[in-house]
């Protein structure tokens, strides 16, 4: 039987860093004990974070390694994560990952879903607002601590701080594109949109402190954005 979703290429730190300075990228490298806390901080504060983890999911579901994550209770975040990112219809909505643990605190459901492909009844849609369908359901990851340690770690201590261990989790991606592959892709995919930060692995990229990217406006107006 299958165990798992995570068959894709990983690549090592010395790609990673190769990779970043290849494009005069800035960054700042965090030991790995308080990248989880600070990447929570900054979920919690509205910012959105663009996660590079591990080996890339197989399949057409980002499951934490190939991500896209905001805060599910921001009534804003769906249209911002949309027109900001996605460059899709406001409308649409995301998914949300929760810790298999306490997935029936959230949710009407009671059994795993690690693939993303169930669906079920929000138990209070006006609480996770961004990723409620018109019919109050969501289609739901659960994460067990075996199955993505660091990614539970994450789920984890984002509920210590917002009592919601719950985060919209989109792939990274925008419309058209596959989800990102490489270091490459993912910076690529940072710089076109505004996602505010990226994580890969230890590695954290503030948008601010990026030089801006040459490509932006014409991949802007490649999706008529303005």
């Amino acid at each position: 039987p299958n165990q798992t979703a995570y068959l894709g290429p990983q690549f090592s730190p010395g790609e990673i860093q190769a990779a970043l300075d290849s494009k005069g990228a800035a960054y700042t490298i965090v030991d790995r004990s308080n990248l989880i806390d600070r990447v929570a901080r900054l979920l919690a504060e509205g910012k959105i974070v663009g996660w590079f983890q591990g080996r890339m999911e197989f399949g057409p579901r980002a499951l934490g390694a190939r991500s896209i994550f905001g805060d599910p209770r921001s009534p804003a975040m769906q249209s911002e994560m949309n027109l900001k990112i996605k460059f899709r219809e406001s409308f649409r909505p995301f998914a949300p990952t929760v810790v298999r643990e306490r997935v029936s605190d959230f949710f009407d459901l009671d059994c795993d879903s690690p693939y993303m492909l169930v669906v079920a009844p929000i138990r209070k849609p006006a609480t996770l607002p961004a990723v409620t369908h018109v019919d109050g359901t969501a289609r739901i990851q659960t994460v067990r601590r075996e199955e993505n340690p660091l990614f539970h770690e994450l789920l984890t201590a984002f509920g210590r701080l917002t009592g919601y261990p719950v985060l919209i989790n989109t792939s990274f991606n925008v419309r058209g594109e596959p989800i990102v592959c490489s270091p490459e892709d993912a910076y690529a995919c940072f710089m076109r949109t505004e996602i505010d930060y990226l994580v890969m692995e230890d590695f954290i990229l503030d948008k601010c402190d990026q030089a801006p990217a040459a490509e932006s406006r014409s991949w802007q107006e490649e999706f008529q954005l303005d």
